[in-house]
């Protein structure tokens, strides 16, 4: 099974602290029974994933006191750490996400309602004749 130390950027770069870390990290986990290991670098920080037989070889790493001396020193130590079971990163989904519609400005506007008594003018007179000379529909007949 895999567990996940995901770290953000703080006051200084996560990279910087997975490299001061790095040997010390996977020497806890090698020590404490881990099988496999892996660092991932994102824009907005990094990830070490670590596989484990079970549980308990789990909770022995992290009761290292390397690693929470490590997971102590992270650049962001208020919201800068989660720690979760499963491999980490952004998507965890074994297939590309398909793009979504457009939201915000790239969506379209619902048009507003109408009503064609209300709306309508009542005097047509002043529509004929070039296109500068005549009035805008809207508020015409009101």
């Amino acid at each position: 099974m895999w567990y996940s130390l995901e770290v953000f950027d703080g006051s200084r770069s996560a990279l910087s602290w997975a490299e001061e870390w790095t040997d010390a990290l996977i020497g806890a986990a090698l020590g404490c029974g881990a099988t496999d290991w892996e660092w991932h670098a994102h824009p907005w920080g990094v990830v070490l994933e670590v596989e484990v037989e079970d549980e308990t070889v789990w909770e022995r790493f992290r009761a290292n006191s390397t690693v929470v001396a490590a997971l102590d020193a992270v650049p962001d130590p208020l919201t800068g750490l989660i720690v979760y079971r499963g491999r980490g990163g952004s998507a965890g989904a074994p297939t590309p996400r398909r793009p979504r519609p457009l939201a915000g400005s790239g969506s379209a506007a619902l048009p507003l309602p109408w009503d064609p008594v209300a709306d309508w003018p009542t005097d047509l007179r002043g529509l004929d004749g070039p296109a500068w000379r005549r009035p805008l529909l809207a508020g015409v007949g009101s």
